[in-house]
C-alpha cells in the first residue's frame, strides 16, 4: 500500500534566516548582475563625461585638497598620492553604504510584488562600488606616473584590501539599512556621522600629527586600518604587517556577520514598512 505524504509547511521549522538569505542569493545571481548594471548605467546616463567622471571625480578632489593642504602637511612626501589613496578608500565606503540604504528603499515596491533576497540590494551597491573603485585606480596610477613615483609590486595585493573593505561596507550598509527602515531619520543622521567619521580618519592629514594620547582612540576606527593597508601597498610599497592586517580582518568579518544576521532577522518585515 502506497502512502503519499503531503508536505506540510511549518514556520517554526524554518532554517536560520541568515543562512536562508545566503542560499537564496545564489539563485538570483543574474538579477544581482542586472542591478549592478542598472546602477552604473543610471548613474552616467545623462552625464556628458560618462564613466570618465568616476575617474575625474577623485582626481579633482585630490587636486583641490592638495592645493589647500600640501603646504600644511609639507613633510608628507608625494602628498597627492598619499591623499588620493585615502580618498579612494573613503569614497568606496561612503558611497556604497549610502547606496545600500537607497537601494533597499528603491526595492521596496519590488519586494511587495515578488520574492527576492532582501540582501541583494545591499550586495548590488557593493558590486557597483567595486566597479567604480577599479575605474578610480586609473587616475591614481596616472598620478604615480606623472609624479615619477615608484610602482611597487605590492599593487597585486590590492584585491585583498578591496575584499576586506567590501566585507566591512556590506556589514555597515546592511546594519544602517535595517535601522533606516524603522527610523527614517537615520538617513540624515548617517550623513552627519559620515562627515565626523571622515575627519577622524587619516585621509588628508598624516598619522604622525595625531597626539600619542589619542592614537589608541584612532586605532578603534575601522577605516583607519583600511586606509593604512591600502597605503602600505601603493604609497609605501610594502606588505602590511600582521599587526595591521588582523584588526582590519576582524572589523570586516565582525561587521559582515553582525550586519547580515541583523538584516536577515528583520527582512520579512521590510515589504510592510518601506
Amino acid at each position: 500500500m502506497n502512502v503519499t505524504i503531503k508536505p506540510v509547511y511549518d514556520s517554526a521549522r524554518q532554517s536560520n534566516p541568515a543562512l536562508t538569505e545566503l542560499k537564496e542569493l545564489r539563485n538570483y545571481w543574474y538579477l544581482l548582475k542586472q542591478l549592478v548594471r542598472r546602477d552604473i548605467l543610471t548613474r552616467y546616463k545623462r552625464s556628458v563625461l560618462g564613466v570618465a567622471w568616476t575617474m575625474l571625480n577623485p582626481l579633482g578632489t585630490m587636486l583641490i585638497m592638495s592645493f589647500v593642504f600640501s603646504n600644511l602637511f609639507h613633510l608628507v612626501g608625494n602628498y597627492s598620492i598619499y591623499l588620493l589613496c585615502g580618498l579612494l578608500v573613503w569614497n568606496f565606503f561612503a558611497q556604497s553604504t549610502n547606496a545600500a540604504m537607497s537601494g533597499l528603499v528603491w526595492g521596496g515596491s519590488l519586494m511587495k510584488q515578488i520574492y527576492v533576497p532582501r540582501t541583494i540590494f545591499g550586495i548590488s551597491a557593493i558590486g557597483t562600488a567595486i566597479v567604480n573603485m577599479v575605474l578610480s585606480l586609473v587616475p591614481l596610477f596616472l598620478v604615480i606616473l606623472v609624479t615619477k613615483s615608484p610602482v611597487y609590486w605590492t599593487i597585486v595585493l590590492i584585491p585583498f584590501v578591496i575584499l576586506l573593505l567590501a566585507a566591512f561596507s556590506i556589514g555597515v550598509g546592511l546594519t544602517i539599512s535595517t535601522l533606516a527602515v524603522y527610523f527614517p531619520d537615520v538617513l540624515e543622521m548617517y550623513q552627519i556621522l559620515l562627515m565626523a567619521w571622515m575627519y577622524l580618519s587619516p585621509i588628508m592629514y598624516p598619522e604622525n600629527i595625531i597626539p600619542a594620547r589619542y592614537l589608541g582612540f584612532y586605532r578603534l576606527n575601522p577605516m583607519y586600518w583600511m586606509i593604512k593597508l591600502f597605503r602600505a601597498l601603493i604609497y609605501e610599497g610594502r606588505v602590511p604587517l600582521l599587526s595591521e592586517i588582523w584588526p582590519a580582518l576582524a572589523y570586516s568579518i565582525g561587521a559582515l556577520v553582525f550586519g547580515w544576521i541583523f538584516f536577515s532577522s528583520k527582512s520579512d518585515e521590510y515589504a510592510y514598512r518601506i
